[in-house]
């Protein structure tokens, strides 16, 4: 442990814009190739550039929940690189003037402890088109849909220590982007991907190593593969006596390896200037504030409000406030159940999120709704089913076999609530099995167990586990 990594992140936000950031096409995903690209987006000589004011709304309101500063006056500049999928030969970003500087993230890591995580900047900027290599022999296919497609580029301080820190920190990120309903999150759709800058020194050591930049990773699986070889490499290198070089690399998720694309000498000098075709942005107080009333509730907000008002610990929160689907599911589980927060609580992250991950769904998708599923928690509250049967009768209204009451109906699996058909189970049970009940009376107490389950059995788990004991205990000591 001689040794101390230092990263930062780049994280590339989608903005979930209808249309591009400086023409009218659309955005949406999964177009055939070279429809979506107009002539703003190409180019052409004669266009013009005009900014999309939802995407400047969208920037602004991630300033506003960082609690960084949102800039009154940003600028656009021209950054400079010649690439088959870049047609203008630059992108449009900013660069010296971006639209929110200096704020910062609170994560939790595993031990319970929290970190801070300074946010250097976030900028607007277009995204390019795609190379395409596979399917195409001897030449690359461009896509251009993806041209002037909205991003904000999010810069972390190199703040993170680990890998774990870093996928903390981009898990966070990216559930309060999809919280603000600034982006969608899909890291599949390239929505949501990463950049991580990674270096290593010696630990108590004040001044950094030379980083690596591992371009592109676009899962949290893969971020902290690709930053623990990163490290390992790193020190491989420089406890052989070598020295790192200051380069641009890629994961290879196949090999588990990150390997080179360009060194220091090779990198592009983008040449930045200030685009003529845009004016600075200016934003006066009043949009800031309009901007600051359509927040809504963030996670660490309603993670606390999760803890006070339904009485759940941190973790359990935690978890349920990761999405904002899950958060208004829950909450609207509670409010039409009435049950205690904890109940609830227990079955949305257990059968729920058990059912939605088996079957690859999101939670808006589940085939139980809200308060269909209030209605399973309310039969376990009154007592009709037990937990177990409640096991049962969830699957069936997953299948789609109807609502909670149709399937304790259809099933007859109705709780056995009436003591004397207990206790006349009971009996028969302890008639049947004369030598537990001599073991169990002198002394061996872990046959009560055993007692339980024949009682279960003999009901086919439709009595009430709570009146089984009380009633079990009561006639085992007779």
């Amino acid at each position: 442990m001689q040794w101390e990594a230092v990263i930062g992140l780049e994280i590339h936000a989608q903005l979930a814009t209808k249309s591009k950031i400086f023409s009218g096409a659309s955005t949406a995903y999964g177009a055939a190739p070279n429809t979506q690209a107009c002539a703003v987006d190409l180019g052409l000589p004669g266009v013009l550039p005009v900014l999309n004011e939802e995407a400047v709304r969208m920037a602004a309101s991630f300033g506003l929940a960082t609690h960084a500063t949102v800039a009154p006056r940003s600028v656009f500049a021209r950054k400079n690189y010649f690439y088959p999928d870049l047609p203008k030969g630059y992108q449009i970003s900013q660069y010296e003037l971006p639209i929110v500087h200096t704020g910062y993230l609170d994560i939790e890591l595993e031990d319970g402890e929290t970190r801070r995580i300074g946010i250097t900047r976030a900028h607007l900027e277009e995204d390019a088109g795609k190379s395409l290599h596979e399917g195409f022999h001897g030449v690359t296919g461009i896509d251009l849909n993806r041209a002037g497609t909205p991003l904000l580029e999010i810069v972390s301080e190199p703040d993170l220590r680990s890998a774990k820190e870093a996928v903390a920190y981009m898990k966070k990120l990216h559930s309060l982007v999809r919280y603000l309903e600034i982006c969608d999150g899909n890291m599949q759709e390239g929505s949501f991907r990463c950049d991580a800058n990674v270096s290593i020194r010696r630990r108590g050591e004040h001044r950094f190593g030379t980083r690596a930049e591992i371009k592109n990773i676009n899962s949290f699986r893969f971020v902290e593969r690709a930053i623990n070889f990163e490290i390992e490499r790193q020190i491989e290198v420089l406890e052989s006596g070598g020295a790192v070089v200051q380069e641009t690399r890629l994961y290879d998720a196949g090999k588990d390896e990150t390997r080179s694309m360009r060194t220091k000498e090779e990198a592009n000098d983008y040449r930045y200037f200030p685009d003529p075709d845009l004016l600075p942005v200016e934003l006066d107080a009043a949009f800031i504030e309009a901007v600051r009333k359509t927040l809504p509730e963030l996670p660490d907000a309603k993670k606390s409000r999760f803890m006070e008002q339904y009485g759940l610990s941190a973790y359990d929160a935690g978890v349920l406030t990761a999405s904002r689907e899950m958060a208004d599911y829950y909450e609207a589980v509670v409010e039409a159940s009435k049950v205690e927060g904890k109940l609830a609580a227990n079955w949305v992250m257990g059968e729920l999120s058990a059912a939605l991950n088996r079957d690859g769904i999101e939670v808006e998708d589940s085939p139980i709704d809200a308060r269909a599923f209030a209605g399973l928690l309310q039969r376990i509250g009154d007592n009709t089913i037990s937990g177990k049967i409640a096991k049962t009768v969830f699957e069936a209204m997953w299948a789609g076999e109807g609502d909670a009451d149709a399937v304790i109906e259809a099933k007859g699996l109705k709780q056995i609530t009436d003591t004397g058909a207990i206790e006349q189970m009971i009996r028969e049970v302890i008639e049947a099995n004369p030598q537990q009940v001599e073991q169990y009376r002198s002394g061996k107490d872990k046959l009560f167990g055993f007692f339980v389950g024949q009682v279960m059995k003999a009901s086919k788990g439709k009595a009430n586990p709570a009146e089984v004991n009380k009633l079990l205990k009561q006639l085992l000591d007779e």
